[in-house]
């Protein structure tokens, strides 16, 4: 369970980079926000999946002390 916990931790803090680093329109298609045409960066989706990866490390972390 740690280790599932922690894995899609750790899977959620790449998706947050690539929501931060990569324009909508160059997103991959199965990505929620992936628009064509649209320059902008979708910044609320990268802060969801970065607290929400943050959470899964730290669950992982405290998992583990038990």
């Amino acid at each position: 369970m740690k280790l599932i916990i922690t894995l899609l931790g750790v899977v959620l803090l790449v998706v947050a980079g690539v929501y931060f680093l990569t324009p909508a329109d160059q997103l991959p298609t199965f990505f929620p926000g992936h628009e064509a045409g649209v320059m902008r960066v979708h910044t609320k989706h990268g802060i969801v999946a970065g607290v929400a990866g943050l959470v899964l490390l730290g669950t992982g972390w405290w998992l583990g002390r038990n």
